[in-house]
């Protein structure tokens, strides 16, 4: 079956749940209008997904292939068995998305094409789906330069690019789920409550809780946060540059980091 229709597969399946969840089980009140923000969150989805499409002829699952063809990269020229390498391909993938995504919040010129997936006012499903398009370019090239230098398997960034998807829709889910069961399940996966610490309008909660998939990589490197001081209830959602209602149309989302400052939220600020 084609790559593409999987991950589309996936994202359909998912994405109606996560809402449904949304709707039936919110953990938060939405402040601003659905409309607007789903048609600005999404639409700039599929205009990354055009974008890409057309300045990367060949994705990372096809450099993958490429790849295996080829006998490049390190686990193409190590000896262990193939699940081992799918697994260890997928664990190195999610690896640097966390580092990636930390150095957008360190690099003052980074995070300003970063921060349009921070101005958001709500925090929901659409939400995973928000990034500038410059962000998406420069990501796919670093994931491109990953499955290279790794050796990753078309197998491997198949499960990659599903679980990210996946898991991106689900930890910007505003679902309530109770705090036992966040509790556990946040010590294999992040869950929303963690990644919603992420994306307060606090600079120190905001470089907090990067991951998007495997929750590890904060425990292990500090940026681990358990919760935010104000609670999820009380927590501010966006950032101190764009509070007015009107950045959250398509056309702002585009030009937001052109038309401010890095702000005190670069790491490397403090």
């Amino acid at each position: 079956m084609d790559e593409g229709f999987i991950r589309l597969g996936f994202f359909l399946g998912v994405f109606v749940a996560v809402a449904l969840w949304e709707q039936f089980q919110p953990r938060r009140p939405l402040t601003e209008s659905r409309k607007v923000r789903w048609l600005s969150n999404l639409g700039i989805a599929f205009l990354n997904t055009i974008l890409l499409r057309l300045a990367f002829p060949i994705l990372a699952v096809g450099i993958a292939v490429l790849c295996e063809e080829k006998g490049w990269g390190l686990l193409n020229n190590v000896e262990m068995p193939y699940p081992v390498k799918v697994f260890c391909a997928v664990l190195f993938l999610d690896f640097a998305i966390y580092m990636q995504h930390v150095v957008v919040h360190a690099v003052p010129l980074l995070w300003r094409l970063h921060l349009m997936h921070h101005t958001d006012l709500d925090f929901d499903v659409t939400t995973g789906s928000r990034f500038h398009p410059i962000e998406i370019i420069i990501s796919m090239m670093i994931k491109i330069f990953v499955v290279v230098a790794l050796g990753a398997s078309e197998i491997a960034v198949i499960i990659f690019e599903v679980l990210l998807n996946a898991t991106s829709m689900f930890n910007h889910g505003n679902i309530n789920i109770p705090i036992k069961i966040d509790c556990f399940v946040r010590l294999f996966l992040v869950t929303p409550d963690m990644h919603r610490v992420h994306h307060s309008f606090k600079p120190k909660e905001t470089n907090s809780n990067f991951g998007f998939n495997l929750p590890w990589w904060d425990r292990l490197f500090g940026t681990y946060r358990d919760q935010p001081e104000e609670g999820h209830s009380g927590m501010t959602i966006g950032i101190s540059q764009f509070r007015d209602s009107k950045y959250l149309k398509l056309r702002w989302l585009l030009i937001q980091p052109f038309v401010s400052d890095s702000g005190e939220y670069p790491i490397n600020r403090r």
